[in-house]
């Protein structure tokens, strides 16, 4: 039990917020939107927003077209725009193109090992994957919309080193 409370009341360092749209307001865009996976990118990879989000369109759409599977019939039912979803296989590919590494922090049935706090990931510029969200770090900056860390609690499936 108190194990369990510790765990609920201790905190961790967590890293500075830079919020940012990635460029998304002035491309054009309105209103709300899940494009976590644009947004990272182009600040990551220091790209405009729109090109991000046009790459990803027609990759989504050649991707749907080119499997006959569940996903693939969503995708194509929701329309492949990026601003509805990106297949992980479409974004992975995208972000090595443009000169990351995938780094993977977790092991099936190893449980949570690394989380986003400062004490546990490198410096430089990272695309961070976590449940349901990429984020940007640039040289211990989180970038992003939100602080989506949860206090320094947030587990890290793997990240996107630039090299």
């Amino acid at each position: 039990m108190f194990r369990f409370l510790s765990r609920l009341t201790r905190t961790y360092p967590t890293y500075p917020l830079q919020i940012n749209d990635g460029g998304r307001v002035a491309a054009g865009f309105v209103g709300g939107a899940g494009d976590c996976v644009v947004r990272s990118i182009a600040i990551a990879a220091r790209l405009p927003y729109r090109q991000v989000y046009e790459d990803l369109r027609e990759a989504n759409t050649r991707y749907a077209q080119e499997r006959d599977n569940k996903l693939s019939r969503m995708l194509q039912q929701r329309g492949s725009s990026p601003r509805n979803g990106n297949h992980r296989n479409v974004f992975h590919e995208y972000i090595l193109r443009q000169g990351f590494e995938w780094v993977p922090t977790m092991k099936v049935g190893a449980g949570c090992q690394v989380h986003l706090r400062p004490d546990q990931l490198p410096s430089g510029t990272l695309i961070v994957k976590v449940s349901k969200h990429l984020t940007t770090l640039i040289d211990g900056v989180l970038h992003d919309t939100h602080d989506p860390s949860r206090g320094g609690t947030r587990c890290v499936y793997g990240y996107y080193l630039k090299k």
